[in-house]
């Protein structure tokens, strides 16, 4: 039998072993006693004994935490129980404890009888042997690149910096090799720089947990700090050094620093770990920035470095006492207040890793029973995070105004508590006035319905949660007619404060009561309305003009699956979980916001494009800056959380950001398809052939099968579609349906 819902995933987030194991001791303890209620003391005997009988013949086993012991023989049953408040915690979906100290599986288990709790034995054994399997056999060797590292860097320093290996090492290699550790969470950003544009006089390799910083240069984490001379490299817990001396000045800073590590130090057992400023990386710049900053550390001499199996479990320690701060920080986020450093997203903590999300909005849309094409959540938030407006184009029927609907109800954005608002576009439209508000005869301001939506949405209690405005229809009139002025205002964004603000959008000068004027006046742009425009193509609605286009993704809807049939519905049993504004907000605005840390994507993502302005200039449809920086975006916020691989993602922002400005009846824009078709394949292409008859394309799906491992599958299945269009038709344009 299937698993119950709720049980479906109860492992698929985990750090260690101590869910599977505490799940196998309780269902193991109930066979033999036939007890729902199982002291806690019992379950903790179980776990140790587990433990240890793996320990003494020499199979994988997690060690114990650090402040407690280095093996599980030196571990007590008390001892034990200190360890399953985390796992307990973490299975609270499926477990009870009462006043007596015992736990219990929840009732739904227990309804579903021996055959549910046989199939959770043989879920928590499966997920338990791949956890192990994956600990013992992961190829990748952390001392050959530390020592790799500390070999060839100061030679490759005398060497060219543009795509030399060891910066890929850093920047991939040993960062894809790091996520495989099962103790890194979803939530761990690995990230590793040698510089930028010039070498760096202390490269580093970074583990961010994304709950608390997005960036090195602010916040907690761990990072590799390798020594000006290559002479060592150390693992360290340590802060962000950039914001804090930019914020204060250099002396102010290092105070901030020093009496955080001092905190930090107090607060964690850190046992094994240096705790001193002795760390020795160089005399001047960052590097003695982060002698500053550092809370503890491990020292590993070049000439030295201990076996690998030893470097992990450092790693692994570390990476423990770091989730306790990082659990502590998430407690009190809500209630401390920094008087040194504000908090950029003080109000607003996400508690769930993006993927986290992503699946619990998946799981929300089809427990209502609807069901999108495999990708597409993830393109969605991917579109909505690049810029806060996205089109959502295809036939009528298609779920596009559901989509959002359903998308923001799983984030508790709907219609009752006013985060979502469906505004109907009727075809009268013709200026900002119908969705922005206007000056009755006696002067009073009768506001619009987007214009409520950001008033409310601009009160200081609700700049933590998102707002959703759907524009149903957007096309049935002309949109430059009615939404230029907020496409304007969107392109005036700038951080001020920690927070994304623009210029206003209703002057006060042009109200004329002073209530108006207090209520409405300079109202902007909050950076938690995200507009989204639903659009079907026919000959009642009107086209997008470039300017349109270029401010949003176009995510098309044309392609239907009518086999496709709903997953059976359980009412009920899955419900929305509040997310905050900071899971779709924009963390860039302009690209060199993003060049630090992902210069080496954005340069690839530039070259692409430039290849394909080479193509579109040919009947002036090429892209300007805008395009490029919102492409990069879409390119860093994927990898960032590793939602679909680089192509993947690069074909549907030539989908959704190039196609959609092609139209036109010529034989340049025949050739500007076929050479876009020759990128896509990336393979040669007889275009002149193809110029003079285009049969051999006609038939979409035998060509395209025809091909084989396409690079950009879902563009080149459009282009098909659009010469065959405009072979048949003497027209073609993206939007066609």
């Amino acid at each position: 039998m299937s698993l119950p819902t709720e049980l479906a995933s109860i492992f698929r987030v985990k750090q260690k072993s101590y869910k599977m194991v505490l799940v196998l001791s309780m269902i193991g303890i109930w066979r033999e006693t036939q007890q729902r209620f199982i002291s806690l003391d019992s379950i903790a005997e179980r776990f140790l004994s587990y433990c240890r009988d793996r320990e003494g013949n020499n199979l994988v086993v997690d060690i114990p935490p650090n402040s407690m012991a280095s093996r599980w023989s030196e571990v007590s049953a008390t001892q034990v129980k200190a360890i399953l408040d985390t796992p307990v915690e973490a299975l609270r979906s499926i477990l009870a404890k009462n006043d007596r100290n015992e736990l219990t599986f929840t009732y739904a288990i227990w309804d579903g009888g021996e055959e549910v709790l046989t199939e959770l034995e043989r879920y928590a054994n499966r997920e338990l042997e791949s956890y192990y399997t994956q600990l013992q056999s992961n190829s990748f060797s952390l001392k050959e690149h530390l020592s790799q590292i500390l070999l060839t860097y100061r030679t490759a320093k005398q060497e060219p910096f543009a795509n030399h290996p060891l910066g890929t090492a850093f920047r991939r290699t040993i960062p894809e090799g790091m996520r495989q550790y099962p103790f890194i969470s979803d939530h761990i950003r690995v990230q590793g720089s040698v510089g930028q544009g010039n070498w760096a006089t202390v490269p580093w390799i970074a583990l961010m947990d994304t709950r608390l910083t997005g960036s090195t240069q602010y916040g907690e984490y761990l990072v590799y700090l390798f020594a000006e001379d290559m002479s060592s490299v150390y693992l360290t817990f340590n802060q962000g050094v950039t914001k804090p001396i930019r914020d204060h000045g250099r002396r102010a800073g290092y105070t901030y620093l020093e009496n955080k590590v001092d905190q930090i130090r107090k607060q964690l057992p850190l046992v094994g770990f240096t705790k001193d400023d002795r760390i020795e990386l160089t005399t001047s710049g960052l590097g003695r920035d982060y002698q500053v900053s550092t809370v503890a550390y491990v020292r590993y001499d070049s000439n030295n470095l201990p076996e690998n199996e030893q470097l992990v479990a450092d790693l692994q320690r570390m990476m423990e006492d770091y989730q306790i701060y990082v659990r502590s920080q998430l407690q009190t986020a809500h209630e401390e207040v920094d008087d040194q450093i504000e908090d950029e997203e003080s109000e607003e903590v996400e508690t769930l890793s993006v993927t986290e999300r992503l699946s619990q909005i998946r799981s929300f849309i089809q427990n209502r029973g609807f069901s999108y094409p495999d990708g597409l959540i993830e393109n969605f938030y991917l579109s909505i995070k690049t810029k806060p407006f996205v089109i959502l184009a295809g036939i009528s029927g298609t779920g596009k105004t559901k989509l959002v609907k359903l998308f923001a109800e799983a984030m508790g954005a709907t219609v009752q508590n006013g985060q979502f608002a469906l505004i109907p576009v009727r075809p009268d439209w013709s200026d900002p006035s119908d969705l922005l508000g206007y000056k009755d005869l006696s002067g009073t301001f009768r506001p619009g319905r987007l214009t409520e939506v950001l008033y409310e949405a601009s009160k200081p209690e609700n700049r933590s949660k998102p707002y959703f405005i759907c524009l149903d229809e957007m096309n049935l009139a002309r949109v430059e007619h009615y939404f230029s002025d907020l496409l304007s205002v969107l392109e005036t964004q700038e951080w001020r404060d920690g927070e994304i603000a623009t210029a206003p959008l209703i002057s006060a000068a042009s109200l004329s009561s002073e209530e108006d004027q207090q209520k409405y006046g300079d109202l902007s742009i909050p950076d938690n309305v995200y507009f989204m425009g639903t659009v079907n193509m026919d000959e009642t609605t009107h086209p997008f003009s470039k300017k349109v286009l270029d401010r949003a993704n176009t995510i098309e809807f044309n392609y239907i699956n009518l086999l496709q049939l709903p997953d059976e519905v359980v009412e009920g049993t899955i419900t929305e979980a509040v997310a905050p504004n900071s899971f779709l907000r924009s963390d860039f605005l302009q690209l060199v916001d993003a060049m630090e840390e992902n210069r080496e994507l954005i340069s690839e993502t530039t070259q692409s494009l430039a290849q394909l302005n080479g193509i579109l200039e040919g009947i002036h449809a090429h892209v300007g800056f805008r395009v490029r920086d919102s492409v990069s975006f879409y390119m860093i916020y994927n990898r960032r959380d590793n939602l679909m691989s680089a192509d993947e993602a690069f074909d549907l922002q030539l989908l959704q950001k190039i196609l959609p400005r092609i139209q036109g009846s010529s034989s340049a824009v025949r050739r500007v398809l076929l050479e876009l078709l020759k990128v896509c394949l990336d393979r040669p292409l007889a275009i002149n052939e193809l110029m003079e008859d285009l049969s051999p394309v006609y038939n979409e799906a035998e060509f395209l099968n025809a091909q084989s491992q396409i690079k950009y599958p879902q563009s080149a299945r459009k282009i098909v579609f659009m010469l065959r269009r405009l072979e048949e038709d003497g027209f073609t344009s993206y939007w066609l349906s």
